[in-house]
């Protein structure tokens, strides 16, 4: 089969609003054959049949099956599907008119077989353009997904887009993959991106990464194509009830059906995934998809927004305030709640000299160079930001809900700040819950800010801290491991030399997560993880959504073995779309957390040894570039190298399941 470019010979007679295309050598298709012919953005079915041509349309009126891949007896052309007979030269149906297909003209020319086709009709507005325009006009410039079958009218209204430049679209392997792509994007950004799957299982592979997003508070937009209406409810192929399947990890869902308002449904999504921080999800059925719409408006976020810079009443302020009057050593908490808040909230800090710890979610939200920095606090943590909170006699948590591998402190005075009034006292009572903006409450606090006549500046005993910890990770990282292994010290202690300022990493879970909270230590990086949720497998996805993102941005993704085992078809979608990531893989050949916490709980270590391809040259044979480490002294060279690497490049480290 060749190109499908239209050409009119100069042999034959124009047939008007008529396009010829060359489909085949006229010697290629044996007699009593019949094959499918792709012509423009439609196909026909071409059959030789005592040695003349016809070509029908290629769909079958019964189901829409594939008539030139079926068989000829008799005759006449036999659907592969159910059976149904048409003759290859007249479109007749064995059924009865009602079942007639088009014919199409054919010509045999000395440099192959030529079929006509009417030209394009005009583009009539369907449902799915108005759905596509309203989320462009929310600022939906991303889409993740897989096309299918029961989506492919909203496809093909994000192509139209896409050649538009109004939308870009980023196929995947996995629906899972796409899901986690555009939670990263949501938790980088603020912005939501769209997921996209078909019916049934399409669907359903986008749950663990929405409810990623939902557990982290992320917006995103997330797409199911669905059964035609008429067969929805009866059991049919890929039939399950979406809106039961997705009731829990949305925080808005509906049918779009043929009445609706389509825009405003759209529009409702994506205002509940911004304000909710969460998952907004429409189900379209495949029949719904391409219904006309005609003259029908796009919707909009004009009008409909609030400004959320919300300011706390003045009497809980007050007593914010007197706590902080009465505290000679506060300690300020910040949570990825605060990311976009930090240049008040550290204003704060240096107005009191108190230390600031992160949470793991809000790690490299402050440089570990700056004099109040103590890093991570909790089980991801150093024993500097431990230090200082237990030494505390106030702490202040902006943008934080308190997890349990935070550890914060359930004994020390506390005043807590969010936006969100589910997250104040979320897990216990609080001294003070302070409902406001981060930034605006802070530089409330700062304006109005009475001290202590004994207040400590704390900063001096934070350096102490940090010498104490940079000599212990210093002989951490000397520390011989097995043969042909690398100590994760050593991987992070080289990383944090090399990772650029800017650059966006992205961390998935296990061990190495472990480290890198404990050994990593930021500048200016951007820090995303899967959070509450804890999703192994997040990591390489969600290097691709921050890369959507931020194009310009460095993009350095951090996995285990065992994650990235999840996803790994995903390097093809990095390689195919040429994704700067710098992929750092630390393969230690297990599950190794969970052999720890087997070993903890005093039970034997079973079934969590991984058997592993050469990850380094599985990611050549890709296409992207691959260099396994087995010795320490390597490691700052290959990855200076992959950093170096325009595109998806993978350092695959050799580290000992048992260093921490």
């Amino acid at each position: 089969m060749t190109g499908d470019e239209p050409h009119v010979g100069p042999d034959t007679p124009d047939i008007p609003d008529m396009l010829w295309h060359r489909t085949v050598a006229a010697d290629s298709l044996a007699e009593g054959e019949v094959t499918v012919c792709p012509i423009g953005v439609k196909s026909v079915a071409l059959t030789k049949l005592n040695g003349q041509y016809g070509a029908i349309d290629n769909r079958c009126p019964h189901q829409g099956g594939p008539l030139g891949q079926g068989t000829v007896e008799n005759g006449k052309i036999r659907c592969p599907w159910h059976g149904f007979d048409f003759d290859p030269f007249t479109g007749e149906a064995a059924g009865g008119p009602d079942f007639d297909v088009r014919t199409y003209p054919v010509e045999v020319r000395h440099d192959g077989v030529y079929v006509a086709t009417p030209a394009p009709a005009p583009h009539v507005r369907t449902v799915s353009d108005v759905l596509v325009d309203t989320m462009i006009n929310w600022g939906v410039d991303t889409v993740f997904g897989m096309v299918g079958h029961s989506n492919l009218g909203m496809a093909e209204a994000m192509h139209r887009a896409e050649a538009q430049n109004t939308l870009r679209y980023i196929g995947i392997r996995h629906e899972g993959a796409a899901a986690f792509a555009a939670s990263a994007y949501g938790k980088l950004t603020g912005r939501p991106a769209a997921c996209f799957g078909i019916a049934g299982p399409g669907s359903t592979n986008l749950l663990t990464g929405l409810y990623d997003a939902k557990e982290d508070r992320a917006p995103v937009l997330a797409l199911s194509g669905n059964v035609d209406s008429s067969v929805a409810g009866k059991g049919a192929f890929q039939d399950i009830d979406l809106l039961a399947a997705f009731a829990d990890v949305a925080t808005y869902s509906a049918m779009v059906r043929s009445g609706s308002d389509h825009a405003e449904l759209m529009t409702m999504a994506l205002k509940h995934a911004i304000l909710g921080r969460g998952v907004g999800h429409l189900v379209l059925p495949d029949e719904v998809q391409v219904l006309p719409a005609a003259g029908l408006p796009a919707s909009g976020p004009t009008g409909r927004m609030p400004d959320l810079r919300v300011r706390p009443p003045a009497p809980v302020l007050a007593a914010a305030l007197d706590h902080i009057a009465a505290a000679t050593r506060p300690v300020i908490v910040v949570g990825a709640g605060a990311k976009a808040d930090m240049a008040s909230v550290l204003s704060l800090a240096q107005r009191l000299n108190a230390p600031v710890l992160t949470t793991f979610k809000a790690k490299g939200q402050l440089s570990d160079e700056h004099p109040l920095a103590c890093g991570v606090l909790g089980r991801s943590g150093t024993p500097v930001a431990s230090w200082m909170m237990n030494k505390a006699d106030l702490l202040l948590v902006f943008g934080a809900s308190f997890s349990n591998h935070s550890g914060i402190s359930p004994y020390t005075t506390t005043v807590q700040v969010d936006t969100d009034p589910l997250m104040l006292g979320r897990f216990r009572p609080v001294t003070v819950p302070v409902l406001g903006d981060v930034g605006v409450t802070a530089d409330a606090l700062s304006a109005d800010l009475r001290t202590h006549a004994a207040i400590v500046d704390q900063r001096p005993e934070i350096a102490e801290r940090w010498a104490v910890w940079r000599a212990e990770k210093a002989r951490r990282i000397s520390v011989i491991t097995g043969a042909g292994r690398v100590s994760a010290a050593r991987v992070f202690h080289e990383l944090s030399r090399l990772a650029p300022e800017n650059a966006v990493m992205t961390v998935d879970v296990g061990n190495h997560a472990y480290a890198f909270g404990r050994y990593f230590e930021p500048t200016s990086q951007a820090v995303l993880m899967s959070g509450y949720l804890g999703s192994i497998g997040f990591g390489f996805p969600a290097a691709m959504g921050a890369w959507a993102a931020s194009p310009e941005r460095p993009v350095v993704a951090i996995t285990g073995d065992g994650g990235f085992g999840q996803y790994l078809a995903e390097i093809t979608t990095a390689v195919k779309y040429d994704m700067n990531i710098t992929h750092i893989l630390l393969n230690n050949g297990e599950l190794a957390k969970i052999s720890d916490e087997q070993r903890g709980a005093e039970y034997a270590v079973w079934q969590t040894s991984l058997l592993n391809p050469n990850f380094a040259a599985l990611a050549r044979d890709c296409g992207a570039y691959g260099r396994r480490v087995v010795d320490g002294e390597d490691v700052a060279g290959a990855i200076t190298e992959a950093l170096g690497h325009r595109g998806p490049a993978m350092v695959e480290i050799m580290t000992d399941p048992r260093s921490h």
